[in-house]
């Protein structure tokens, strides 16, 4: 009966001792930075676009209680260091609308202006957070999106608010259209508008920040889609976002690391950063910040 008792203990001991150990670690993995670089297969690539490379940065969630502003910079730093022809920004600058959407705004524009001042021309869009919601019941906050919206245009950060705009290389006049989706919890999205200026046929880049607004894009219409907002599931087992916290507790439809396989119209693909910061507590595990490089090759 000792021999039991004390196997019971040595049991409760090792269990309480692993717990600690992942506590830490998640507290540490939010300051670690990894860099993704993939290749993206385009359409109707222009010749002077071949090769180019498209870095993508979401979620930086500013002002989120002990969070990693820290990482937000260095991932900025990073990617002016790696210099791609554009910067697409998944949305989630901030992460509360109180007590203090100025002090948050501030900041992370000041963290993203420096890709402008390094001549990369950069794009985003706004999540859910960018309008003041937690949750998909909460209510819009239109006012706040708005001045988070005119700060960045401020700093030279193009904002796009479904709508497309053609984007070109300083040496070519070839464009590679970015067809760009509002934020889905707010219900100010819109596949058609985004796609209704650019000619049939015409190279295109998606970005969006909720990855459910993929499965809206016809056939055909996105062959490299971007998006954010899951965190890759932020504390999961390794390599599994479907088996995460936050898949279990906030019933998303996409929670992919990387690209989202098997989902959308045909010719349409899906990639999925995990982000930067963090939602509701702050902590990551086995799903580390990230900062994507894709290569653009043609598919012609």
């Amino acid at each position: 009966m000792k021999d039991i008792t004390k196997k019971i203990k040595y049991t409760f001991a090792g269990i309480g001792g692993l717990v600690i150990l992942l506590v830490i670690w998640g507290l540490i993995e939010p300051h670690l930075l990894n860099t993704e670089k993939e290749t993206a297969k385009i359409p109707n690539l222009p010749a002077a676009w071949e090769g180019k490379q498209i870095g993508q940065l979401s979620d930086f969630q500013i002002g989120m209680w002990a969070g990693n502003p820290d990482t937000s910079k260095r991932s900025v730093e990073q990617m002016i260091e790696a210099n791609p022809a554009v910067v697409l920004i998944s949305g989630d600058f901030i992460y509360q609308a109180e007590p203090a959407p100025a002090a948050e705004i501030e900041k992370a524009v000041s963290i993203v202006k420096p890709l402008v001042d390094a001549g990369i021309p950069t794009y985003a869009v706004l999540g859910n957070h960018d309008y003041g919601m937690s949750s998909k019941k909460a209510e819009p906050g239109t006012q706040l999106a708005k001045s988070l919206e005119s700060e960045l245009e401020a700093a030279g950060i193009v904002v796009l608010e479904n709508e497309s705009v053609a984007m070109q290389l300083p040496d070519s006049s070839e464009p590679l259209y970015l067809a760009a989706v509002d934020s889905l919890w707010s219900n100010h999205d819109n596949v058609g508008a985004a796609l209704s200026d650019i000619p049939e046929g015409s190279p295109r880049v998606a970005l969006m920040h909720n990855p459910d607004s993929f499965e809206l894009f016809p056939a055909n219409a996105a062959p490299l889609a971007l998006a954010g907002h899951t965190h890759g599931g932020q504390i999961r087992l390794p390599n599994s976002p479907q088996w995460s916290w936050l898949r279990f507790t906030q019933g998303d439809k996409v929670y992919a690391d990387g690209w989202a396989k098997g989902y959308g119209k045909l010719g349409n693909n899906l990639y999925v950063n995990v982000g930067i910061g963090m939602s509701i507590i702050p902590i990551r595990l086995f799903c580390p910040p990230e900062m994507t490089l894709f290569t653009l090759e043609s598919d012609d």
